[in-house]
């Protein structure tokens, strides 16, 4: 989809704005680089611990691809790294995957839950006043929770697919280059929660007959909340601004 803001004044075009798919394949490529700060606690029992989290700069990448073929979904695939380190004093003792480490010692947690989510959506409108897409997305997460004590290293593999709803909704601004965004995933069952928010404005540095260059600026905000998914418990934040590039041919 090639969008130029044009009049937002005129209601009317949102009603006639019914899906206009490409006529032809466009491809969409990006990367982003995300400075989070990140918080939350996680376990493998009913005790949970907390952690101070290092800040880290995480990056994340995605193709799209958008067809004409009716009925057919569109599909955007994103690599996401999302790592964090942690650290505290004990003030009681913390059954860790089989291990227990004593009241007053000092651990370290590793936090990798990087992922990759495969989207498979539908251009509900498509036109040059709004855009706005519908699907659902797999997160194929790869995780490794660990606590460390000294050289010592204690590890649980989550690995899974986590299924979410999508939703991608874009507003260009009349007579300018810049657009604003949204893009929502989430699934909330039983005591357990995902969701991965993002808003963010987007200018077009390049517009040409042969591909179009956006700069995007915004702000992520992930938090995964498990409830015993394959033993581990989590209450975990990472949030922050980021800065990106995408490119459309």
């Amino acid at each position: 989809m090639k969008k130029q803001a044009i009049a937002i004044c005129v209601p009317a075009l949102i009603l006639s704005g019914a899906a206009q798919a490409d006529t032809v394949v466009g491809l969409y490529a990006g990367a982003q680089v995300w400075d989070t700060s990140n918080s939350g606690q996680f376990g493998t029992g009913n005790g949970n611990q907390s952690f101070a989290f290092t800040d880290e700069k995480q990056t994340s990448f995605y193709i799209a691809v958008e067809h004409p073929i009716p009925f057919l979904p569109n599909i955007k695939i994103r690599e996401n790294e999302l790592v964090s380190y942690g650290a505290t004093t004990l003030t009681q003792d913390f059954n860790f995957n089989g291990q227990v480490y004593s009241a007053n010692s000092s651990i370290t947690s590793y936090v990798d839950l990087s992922h990759t989510d495969f989207t498979l959506y539908y251009e509900l409108f498509d036109n040059d006043l709004i855009a706005f897409d519908l699907g659902m997305t797999g997160k194929k997460v790869d995780g490794w929770l660990a606590i460390r004590e000294g050289i010592n290293e204690n590890g649980i593999r989550s690995d899974g697919w986590i299924p979410t709803g999508y939703a991608h909704l874009r507003l260009g601004i009349p007579g300018t280059y810049l657009t604003f965004y949204g893009i929502a995933n989430a699934i909330s069952v039983d005591d357990s929660s995902v969701h991965d928010f993002e808003v963010g404005a987007e200018y077009r540095l390049v517009d040409s007959i042969a591909l179009d260059l956006n700069l995007q600026i915004g702000y992520r905000d992930i938090k995964i909340e498990l409830d015993d998914l394959d033993g581990v418990y989590s209450d975990l934040k990472f949030k922050g601004p980021y800065l990106g590039l995408e490119v459309h041919f």
